[in-house]
């Protein structure tokens, strides 16, 4: 099938476009009519969180169980200042009836939300506004608004929105930084404008297909307002990837003097089914995140998904058609090509720095392409150096040098990885809070003045619940008071506050530290496995910790208590499906070795720059856990992308042995032949990835972070130096494989054929399309 899927693609390709676009189109029609309904909940099934949470919506209203923000205000004459007060209580009354807003409690109700002791005792107060847990964010983003609109002018006030759900989400512009770069190498790897160009639409018709995707299984799953801004950045990456690994196939075949349809339909069977094999196997490893149980994890496990499937598909089925469409011309570039896409790059740039002066370039690019039809010198051919012989590349020879030193080479190539691992045995995986927004933002601002009024604690307080029988003794239960008040992590207890019909009682407990802190995570252990146990003894009464801050430890120890599983499943496919590919033992197991090390390496920086804070004057982070989910959809894309390129090397080292009989000469031969490409994939994916950096959002940031360094090290460490040294140190034992297990496995041919597909019946076109660029 896919043998002849380049083929038809190609025959048919004004169909295959048009069908393209009309998708991308009404998928983007329809999901923009119906919008999204992003959310995030991070109740568990079976989880004490969860228990609690149900008590208090059943006993107590809800209170305390829904998403709450808060609306925090300094009056340095005082929060009970005739104009401050009526100003604010016209506040509250008006969030209070916006549509969507459970309930608010206000300071003017609750003494205990003033500020009572210390400098700022008096004029620092908040007010808690309660959503319902299934709130989605453009609900709270409609409220926020208002209450923006609404905000009082009295001189001396400020006020300030705080919480997550109040938090302006900024809608990312790196990625632009990402494709500007991507323009740069792809031209500079290629030579070609068209050979540029075809990667980049690949990867943004998956992008805004998937996008489109995104939006609709909102509605369907729980999807966090940040997860197509994640499929961006993957798809960017991804698409590119596979598509420049496609077009390099096809332009070599051309070079070897095929035609145009013959080239595509080899570079399909064989760079394509690389890729169809590396992308379904980033689909399958991020989908195994649907065994976490928890909601917003499931949802971003699907929409990295989908638009890494789109970005498949639209390369085995889209690009062999826009290269039919492209014909013999890609293999030339025009000055005023060359001249326009190095505008389009800096005007990029531009946009994505934040730099008005450089869009000009966007104008100028058009206008070059206009001048280039009559002006000699822009409608010139630009002009290449012919290639160096394959044995005479830098790659041949680094390769020979390292398998003339394999020890060495191994030995010093795992030992830095190892190195760079040691950091992740301090990994701590938990939430982070509202403390690592950027300073300007209100959302900081909101959380500081909540710190210095009433402690860090206040930003994340947890409640305790249970139910009892009409006319229990409180007493006993206020037993439990005494404990908590003692604790040196407990900044404040209230409570046991009984509900109406005296079925249920509450405790408010605010804890010294903020959420993220490992102060908090121990004190809601030590409160459910000392404190709380010879209380329940005592009175026979259940009693829960719950509140958002204890829902999202309990959402960490789940997903921590899942990561090895989820780690060794991945690991076992991974192994599977190279033996299969590569009939070997040797080789697979060697992969997932040296994609263990690289990730693990990934995964130590990835610690020591957020957890740790490791030059957090240059990037801007703050030091704070790693968030629980993260390990897992960056050990499921780094794993299926550095199949693809493990697939892609070995392929042609293998093709090289079976050729040659020779596993010397093969390995160099083989990385000789691969190396400038996935140099370029791997250039332009830690480009793309790594931009985000320059984002305010930490998720962003981490995740490009995460990404970037895993392929960088893939790209550099493990295939320029572990590879040919261990390929080296093995010899023709690389490809040894039970002759009982040979005729167990199946026989897949990943690398396909190198005879191209028979002309179709309805092929009457021209065989090249002048495009003149």
């Amino acid at each position: 099938m896919i043998a002849r899927l380049g083929p038809w693609c190609h025959d048919r390709r004004r169909l295959v476009l048009g069908l393209w676009i009309a998708v991308l189109i009404l998928g983007n029609v329809i999901a923009g009519g119906i919008g999204d309904n992003y959310r995030q909940d991070f109740s568990l099934p079976g989880a004490e969180s969860t228990a609690g949470l149900d008590i208090l919506n059943a006993e107590f209203e809800g209170q305390g169980a829904g998403i709450t923000g808060t609306i925090v205000f300094e009056a340095p004459q005082g929060v009970t200042d005739p104009e401050v007060q009526s100003a604010m209580e016209a506040l509250f009354d008006s969030v209070a009836g916006l549509e969507g807003v459970s309930r608010v409690e206000s300071p003017y109700e609750r003494p205990d939300l003033v500020a009572s002791q210390g400098p700022a005792a008096g004029t620092i107060a908040y007010a808690n506004v309660e959503f319902p847990e299934d709130v989605d964010f453009a609900d709270a983003t409609e409220v926020r608004d208002e209450v923006l609109a609404q905000m009082p002018a009295i001189e001396g006030l400020q006020v300030e929105l705080g919480g997550f759900i109040f938090a302006e989400f900024e809608e990312p512009t790196s990625e632009l930084l990402g494709l500007a770069f991507a323009i740069v190498i792809l031209i500079a790897a290629f030579g070609s404008v068209l050979a540029m160009g075809l990667p980049v639409a690949i990867a943004l018709f998956g992008v805004g297909l998937g996008g489109a995707g995104v939006i609709l299984f909102s509605h369907v799953l729980q999807v966090p307002e940040f997860a197509p801004f994640i499929g961006i950045m993957i798809g960017l990456g991804v698409g590119i990837d596979y598509a420049l690994l496609i077009i390099t196939r096809h332009r070599e075949q051309l070079h070897a003097g095929h035609d145009v349809r013959e080239s595509v339909s080899i570079a399909i069977d064989t760079a394509g089914r690389s890729v169809l094999f590396a992308g379904m196997t980033v689909v399958i490893s991020v989908l195994g995140m649907l065994l976490m149980g928890i909601g917003f994890v499931q949802g971003l496990a699907v929409s990295a998904a989908v638009t890494v499937l789109f970005t498949v598909i639209a390369s085995l089925t889209l690009l062999p058609a826009l290269l039919g469409f492209a014909g013999q011309n890609i293999e030339r570039t025009r000055w005023r090509g060359l001249v326009a896409a190095g505008l389009v790059a800096v005007g990029l740039f531009g946009v994505g720095l934040g730099i008005a002066p450089l869009m000009i370039a966007f104008p100028a690019a058009v206008a070059v392409l206009v001048l280039g039809f009559f002006v000699p010198a822009l409608k010139r051919e630009v002009t290449h150096r012919p290639p160096k012989p394959r044995r005479e590349t830098l790659a041949y020879r680094w390769s020979r040098v390292i398998q003339h030193r394999p020890w060495p080479a191994a030995l010093a190539g795992a030992l830095v990885l190892l190195v760079l691992a040691a950091p992740v045995l301090g990994l701590r995986l938990a939430f982070t809070d509202e403390s690592n927004f950027a300073e300007d933002t209100t959302t900081r601002q909101a959380y500081d003045l909540l710190v210095e009024g009433f402690g860090a604690g206040f930003n994340g307080p947890l409640f305790l619940v249970a139910e009892i029988e009409p006319g229990a003794d409180l007493q006993a239960l206020g037993a439990l008071n005494g404990a908590l008040e003692d604790d040196p992590s407990v900044a404040a207890v209230l409570g046991p506050q009984p509900n109406e019909a005296g079925t249920a009682v509450r405790w408010f407990v605010a804890p010294t530290d903020g959420p993220q802190e490992e102060a908090t995570e121990q004190l809601v252990h030590r409160i459910r496995d000392q404190l709380v146990p010879p209380v329940e003894q005592a009175t026979g009464t259940e009693i829960d910790v719950t509140g958002l801050v204890a829902a999202n430890i309990d959402a960490s120890a789940l997903m921590s208590s899942r990561i090895p599983i989820f780690f060794g499943a991945v690991l076992v496919l991974s192994f599977l499906l190279l033996m299969v590919v590569f009939r070997s033992l040797l080789v697979p197991l060697k992969a997932v070795i040296m994609n263990l090390l690289s990730i693990g390496a990934a995964y130590g920086i990835m610690v020591a720059l957020f957890q740790w804070g490791w030059l957090s004057d240059i990037t801007g982070v703050q030091p704070g856990p790693v968030e629980p989910w993260m390990p897992m959809m960056l050990f499921a894309i780094v794993f299926g992308l550095s199949m693809d390129y493990e697939v892609f090397l070995l392929s042609r080292v293998r093709e090289e042995w079976v050729r040659t009989g020779d596993s010397r000469t093969s390995v160099a031969d083989g990385l000789a032949a691969t190396a400038k490409v996935i140099t370029a994939a791997a250039a332009i994916m830690v480009v793309v990835f790594g931009s985000f950096i320059l984002e305010n959002d930490r998720t962003f940031k981490l995740m490009g972070t995460g990404l970037a360094t895993a392929i960088f090290l893939d790209a550099t460490i493990v295939r320029m130096v572990l590879v040919p040294a261990t390929m080296e140190l093995l010899g023709d034992k690389n490809w040894w494989l039970p002759r009982w297990l040979d005729r167990l496995i199946p026989h897949v041919a990943v690398e396909g054929t190198s005879e191209a597909a028979p002309l179709d019946d309805v092929e009457a076109e021209e065989e090249r399309i002048p495009v003149g660029v």
